[in-house]
């Protein structure tokens, strides 16, 4: 017997079964089962901005982090992570918020006679007003005018783009677009930071913050909610983060919830800085997205980007806003399980910008 050997003996006493999986896909990824990838300090910058991933998936690469999503990547999180079968749904109805935030139009929904007896729905809406994923050509690195993989903003196309011959697709019409995920499938262990539940675990009746104002979320309240629900993150995990922004909206009365749109523009969300950026790109998560109406902190501190530049200009993340997480925290906190299968198949809209997520998780 190797001593490999009797320490994995030793191991299978004191480690969980969950932890002891880990430790098995571990030695596999360093045994050569798995590309290694560069550590964000790896990363090489794209002018005065450190971490550019562009060369990690390949020259003209249009899925970004989802690369991680393998074959074996789902299809170990399913084999894990589904169980009983229950589901829950992620995403928040497209008619909210009815009076959505950052100017964006009033989502609207037309049910209609269309012939005799037959009823058809007409629907009008931004994707971007409720529930969605942010796409690769939503929000480029500002200074320099460019999106993912260096593509000059400028020569994406904008207004209304036909395509009458689904065999004869110019791939310069529809670059970066969101249908490039919808295809593919983002897909894989789900893993959810309950910072609401990790706030009032002690009988606190009020978190420490405003869901409805401007909080930065630190790397060390995510690694300490973690660690308290138990959960190890490993690579090309999806993300989800619940702050409390729908809870809050769910409670209130209804002038409040009017009144929000005309108030300056300040939501929690993660900070930004390098540290976050390390813990994103380090754990190689696949994507991340929350119940905010940003993700990231808004607005910024005076002088420091905005994060979604790194995530989607440099890295290709999906970047993930208004998820519907409030029955997922109830759930996993009955189940004392924070992580499941998840699964979000977008619209798959030829070129398009963003999409409502069409997420679930499953447990």
């Amino acid at each position: 017997m190797t001593l490999l050997d009797r320490l994995r003996g030793i191991a299978s006493h004191v480690t969980p079964a969950s932890a002891q999986k880990d430790l098995k896909h571990k030695e596999k990824e360093k045994a050569g089962g798995e590309k290694r990838l560069p550590t964000y300090d790896e990363l090489p910058a794209f002018r005065n901005f450190p971490g550019c991933a562009w060369e990690v998936w390949g020259k003209g690469d249009q899925l970004g982090t989802v690369n991680l999503l393998t074959d074996e990547v789902v299809k170990r999180a399913a084999h894990e992570e589904i169980r009983t079968g229950k589901a829950v749904s992620l995403n928040w109805p497209i008619n909210f918020p009815e009076k959505p935030l950052f100017g964006r139009q009033t989502p609207h929904v037309e049910s209609h006679w269309r012939r005799g007896d037959i009823r058809d729905d007409t629907i009008y809406i931004n994707t971007q007003s409720g529930s969605q994923w942010d796409g690769l050509k939503h929000f480029p690195i500002l200074e320099h005018r460019v999106t993912y993989q260096g593509i000059e903003v400028d020569k994406l196309p904008v207004g209304h783009v036909a395509f009458p011959d689904p065999q004869s697709i110019d791939p310069e019409l529809i670059k970066l677009g969101i249908h490039n995920w919808a295809q593919h499938g983002i897909c894989g262990r789900g893993v959810l930071l309950d910072l609401v539940r990790y706030h009032t675990k002690g009988g606190a009746v009020k978190l420490p913050y405003d869901p409805w104002s401007s909080y930065g979320v630190t790397v060390a309240e995510l690694e300490a909610c973690a660690r308290e629900q138990g959960v190890t993150f490993r690579r090309g995990d999806i993300l989800l983060l619940r702050v409390g922004f729908i809870q809050k909206y769910l409670t209130v009365d209804q002038a409040e919830r009017d009144a929000l749109p005309g108030k300056p523009e300040a939501y929690p969300g993660i900070v930004q800085g390098e540290d976050m950026k390390r813990f994103l790109w380090n754990n190689h998560f696949a994507a991340v997205a929350g119940d905010q109406p940003a993700l990231e902190c808004f607005p910024p501190a005076e002088g420091v980007p905005h994060l979604h530049q790194t995530l989607l200009g440099l890295w290709g993340m999906p970047i993930g806003e208004f998820f519907d997480i409030e029955e997922l925290a109830k759930t996993c906190a009955e189940t004392g399980r924070y992580t499941f299968f998840f699964s979000s198949w977008p619209l798959n809209v030829l070129g398009g910008v963003a999409s409502p997520p069409n997420a679930a998780a499953y447990f």
